[in-house]
């Protein structure tokens, strides 16, 4: 009865989201004073009944595995009565169906917070929800007729296949909720900028609407990668955190598009430059998710992170795709000429400085794009078989990152609309002497190790030192009153130093770890020592044991120093009878300097135990960089406290939208 209760739910939610597509755009009407009240309010409604309907299904379901309940055939194929409960719970996302109903509730929850915003449903929500609305309908469409995580199997049976092993981590647990919140979340980027161009409406007042949606987005998208990152890092054994797998390029490519957007945003918010581009950037970041959900779910792709599939759902998805992306393309074609701005700005100024950033990042986009699917274009049209790995990433990928962050900290640094370079390049000569200072060190240090990597060191410490000395020059610390003007600093300019310098923390975590790592193969018996890097590892056991749903062998290692121990460590090498997987537990000692890591492979009876040892140099300053880097999105849309004038508030004076006739009020 639950299952077929979670269908019925299912079929609720549809019928909302097809009133939610169809009606608030018929009351919002297509021109000035068409507009029926009643019919754009009842988005309101059926956008909150939409994510009822959905909130309840998801329940059924998580009820279902909790109780193990093998007659539904999702959970005889991803549960087992022995798995731990809270993988029985995180099962539910763990697989094609419930992740992609759960997406589906994640595209619903944004509905309704948009619909339960304060300033109520206007004409823009209004459009803005059916793009939702539409958007789910297809969703839910698909999930309840070619992917229905309620289907019943007859008779049931006894016990489940039990959830890929690889899934039963507490990384697992979390990675895929953020990463949704952040795929789906730049659905309202879309949909908002779909009904700018509908109405002919992308302007100040529309960018101030979208810039708090689309910071959560990526926001939540930085967490959710580097929380990828971070479980494949420790779970998958292999010592490494990005592997350019087509499927991390899925959802690296769709943040690459959001960062530009969000730098764009500011521009159309505070200039209303921009307008066109913006509204182009917003349709592809969601279009950039799409793209990575047909990755994932069409079959094409074989990757540890794939769900394996059938085509015929793959099929489905790529209409879907086709449908969003062509409508949304085909909408710009239309309306992008009446978006021009007369909003003018010198080369030399902030909108000059990040346009140039925004053109970085699109290029970085592009070269991951054409890396992930020239193979599988070759293999399509040719039948050719072609491999393009970390070589072209990095070496096509590189150039552009080096250019973004040499430019951070001018971009942000300039006035707006006409910048004085003489001037504020004084302000940046402490942090290139700094940038300087660091190359060399770093080359030093690491020789003959890359070049390339202390220049990345020098690049991410003069973008970190810029940012610090543009806000050394707005609060003056050295003068009275600089705890007042630290207070009152715009909350954009605290949320961009913020994520800069997060941004920063990660390359150079990312250099350390990546570049200047050593390993060690060797062999071992108990009591003998392997060295790697700056660390000497004994292994004092093997010894076996039974998990709750797998068998174990279990090494441990101490690690010494002068005959001292300082840590002891446990890998482990655990089978899962169910689904007759192995997977390997990865030991990893944390510190500030750098991760020792270390893993133990297959016994040979005279040599002893393989154990493969990692020593990787501040891998930990990706991961809080990571952590900064979405703190500053959600630094950046936190409630301003209204106290004083805008102009106390945020030092920035209101501005009159472009075009506006003199006397207008402005926003």
């Amino acid at each position: 009865m639950i299952a077929e209760l979670g269908q019925l739910a299912l079929l609720f939610a549809l019928a909302a989201a097809l009133h939610q597509a169809v009606f608030p755009m018929i009351g919002a009407g297509m021109g000035a004073g068409a507009a029926d009240p009643r019919l754009t309010a009842s988005a309101r409604s059926a956008a909150l009944a939409q994510f009822g309907f959905l909130a309840l299904a998801f329940g059924l379901l998580g009820w279902l595995h909790a109780t193990s309940d093998f007659s539904v055939r999702n959970v005889f194929e991803n549960s087992h009565t022995a798995k731990p409960f809270i993988y029985k719970l995180t099962g539910v996302w763990g697989n094609h169906e419930g992740s992609m109903l759960l997406w589906a509730l994640i595209l619903a929850g944004y509905g309704a917070a948009l619909a339960l915003a304060r300033s109520g449903i206007t004409t823009l929500r209004a459009r803005t929800l059916s793009v939702q609305g539409m958007l789910a309908a297809a969703f839910i469409a698909f999930i309840a007729f070619t992917s229905n995580p309620f289907d019943r199997l007859s008779p049931a049976p006894l016990e489940g296949q039990d959830l890929n092993p690889l899934l039963q981590d507490p990384g697992l647990a979390i990675h895929p909720p953020f990463l949704y919140l952040g795929y789906v979340g730049f659905s309202i980027a879309f949909a908002f900028a779909a009904a700018g161009l509908i109405g002919g409406r992308i302007d100040e007042a529309w960018a101030k609407e979208v810039r708090p949606w689309a910071l959560a987005a990526w926001g939540f998208m930085t967490v959710g990668i580097a929380l990828g990152a971070w479980w494949a890092y420790y779970e998958l054994g292999w010592g490494g955190f990005w592997a350019w797998d087509p499927v991390e390029n899925a959802s690296f490519m769709p943040w690459l598009a959001g960062t530009a957007l969000i730098h764009s945003i500011r521009v159309t918010e505070v200039r209303g430059a921009f307008r066109g581009w913006t509204a182009l950037l917003a349709l592809l970041a969601f279009s950039l998710s799409l793209v990575g959900t047909f990755l994932v779910r069409s079959g094409i792709l074989t990757s540890v992170h794939a769900f394996a599939v059938d085509p015929a759902r793959g099929v489905f998805i790529l209409a879907i795709l086709a449908a969003s992306v062509g409508g949304g393309l085909a909408l710009f074609a239309v309306r992008a000429p009446a978006l021009s701005s007369d909003a003018k700005f010198s080369a030399v100024s902030r909108e000059g400085g990040l346009f140039a950033n925004n053109l970085m990042l699109v290029a970085a986009c592009a070269t991951v794009f054409i890396g992930t699917f020239y193979p599988l274009f070759a293999e399509a049209v040719a039948g050719e078989k072609l491999s393009v790995g970390a070589p072209y990433f990095n070496l096509a990928f590189t150039p552009f990152v080096f250019l973004s962050l040499l430019m951070i900290g001018p971009a942000a640094a300039l006035s707006w609309k006409k910048g004085r370079l003489s001037r504020d390049a004084r302000l940046f000569l402490p942090a290139g002497a700094a940038a300087l200072a660091a190359a060399g060190i770093a080359f030093w240090l690491a020789a003959p190790k890359s070049a390339t990597a202390a220049t990345g060191v020098a690049l991410a410490v003069f973008a970190a030192g810029s940012v610090f000395a543009d806000l050394w020059r707005r609060v003056r610390p050295r003068e009275t009153g600089a705890f007042a003007r630290f207070a009152g600093l715009p909350r954009s300019s605290a949320a961009m130093a913020i994520a800069h310098a997060g941004l920063a923390i990660v390359v150079i975590g990312v250099v350390g770890a990546g570049v200047w790592k050593s390993e060690t193969i060797a062999y071992a018996q108990p009591g003998e020592t392997v060295s790697v890097g700056r660390f000497d590892v004994v292994l004092r056991s093997v010894a076996e044991a039974q998990g709750p749903n797998y068998v174990s062998q279990g090494a441990t290692f101490d690690v010494v120093r002068d005959g001292k121990v300082l840590q002891a460590l446990v890998s482990e090498r655990r089978f899962y009878p169910a689904r007759g997987m192995a997977t390997t537990e990865a030991a990893v000692w944390t510190t500030l300097r750098g991760d020792l890591y270390l893993t133990i492979g297959e016994p040979d009876p005279e040599r002893g135990w393989v154990v493969r040892a990692w020593d990787r140099p501040l891998a930990a300053w990706m991961w809080a960089g990571g952590a900064l880097m979405a703190l500053g999105a959600f630094v950046g849309i936190a409630p301003v406290r209204r106290r004083g004038s805008l102009v106390a508030r945020t030092g920035e004076a209101p501005r009159r939208p472009t075009g506006a006739a003199k006397g207008a009020p402005a926003e």
